[in-house]
């Protein structure tokens, strides 16, 4: 089995078309990359795609043998992003993640550290969702990340450096806005726009808090990310959910309030790969504490107190 054999599976797999994975991802034939993925399940012993008039779609095994077969990928070009990095001059470099607006409260504080520890470094900066800084981090291309702790991140460690508890976001000519809270069956009778579509975590503690509320959030209008729906929330007059720390995102026409009652909370973790063997990064990881009390001492950002 050859590592082409696990691309053209994938490329065939999400686009649920041979026809489509051949012209638009693999450029090659159509029925050259039949016989590759007869190949392949020959190899396999068991049938991965159900072929349909309308194209292909993955039978159980099929489904089991991408997951894995995407995780091989990942870490063979994390492998290869480790060698090309190993050859390169010894200027040290330091990439960072963060999830996008949360670099405004960690990045001053984490940079003073940096510069103690080594000020030679070069940090390079990205700003994605959850899941592609988790993601960045399994392929090699990030060396640490602020994000949520998310689930099948093989390889991935999550460090806990705060609690940040969720506020409610509406319009600031909202009836609402004069309330110094929000209550949950406030939220049930408005339009209700969602923050999470691309924060499984998030969504996740969502779901929880309106079901301990006795509520159901169904969502009008779904955001990108929280600054999207942000923007949906001031055109809509709807409101919608985001972590505090999108206190530091928030522009003149919508106003942030707390919610009542039992607050929900969403982890923010440092993550990394466990197999990066940066010196810098081990340093950094021991001053993590360090890193939360400034935060937590400077910010005008209060976070709940992480258990210890």
């Amino acid at each position: 089995m050859e590592l082409r054999h696990l691309r053209y599976f994938v490329a065939v797999a999400e686009e649920g078309s041979l026809l489509n994975a051949a012209q638009k991802r693999l450029n090659t034939s159509q029925p050259s990359l039949s016989r590759q993925i007869r190949d392949l399940e020959l190899e396999v012993g068991v049938d991965l795609l159900e072929r349909q008039a309308r194209g292909v779609s993955l039978t159980p095994a099929g489904r089991v043998f991408l997951d894995h077969a995407k995780l091989a990928i990942l870490q063979v070009e994390a492998a290869i992003d480790g060698a090309q990095r190993a050859a390169r001059p010894k200027r040290p470099v330091l990439s960072i993640g963060f999830l996008v607006g949360l670099e405004v409260t960690w990045l001053p504080h984490l940079l003073r550290i940096i510069r103690e520890e080594a000020p030679e470094t070069e940090v390079t900066l990205c700003s994605l969702s959850s899941p592609d800084l988790a993601l960045a981090l399994m392929r090699g291309k990030l060396d640490m990340a602020f994000l949520r702790p998310e689930k099948q991140s093989l390889g991935i460690s999550f460090k806990l450096l705060a609690q940040e508890p969720l506020i409610a976001v509406l319009p600031a000519s909202h009836r609402l806005a004069s309330n110094r809270r929000i209550t949950p069956q406030d939220l049930a009778r408005e339009t209700y726009v969602s923050s999470a579509r691309t924060s499984p975590v998030l969504q996740s503690v969502i779901d929880r808090y309106a079901s301990a509320s006795g509520i159901v959030l169904k969502p009008m209008y779904e955001g990108e990310n929280i600054s999207s729906a942000m923007s949906l929330v001031a055109s809509s007059g709807g409101i919608t959910l985001v972590p505090l720390y999108a206190q530091n995102m928030l522009t003149p026409n919508v106003v942030a309030r707390a919610l009542e009652g039992d607050n929900p909370t969403v982890d923010l973790t440092l993550g990394y790969s466990e197999a990066n063997p940066s010196p810098l990064l081990q340093r950094l990881l021991s001053r993590a504490d360090e890193l939360v009390a400034s935060v937590q001492n400077q910010s005008i950002i209060r976070y709940a107190e992480t258990p210890q």
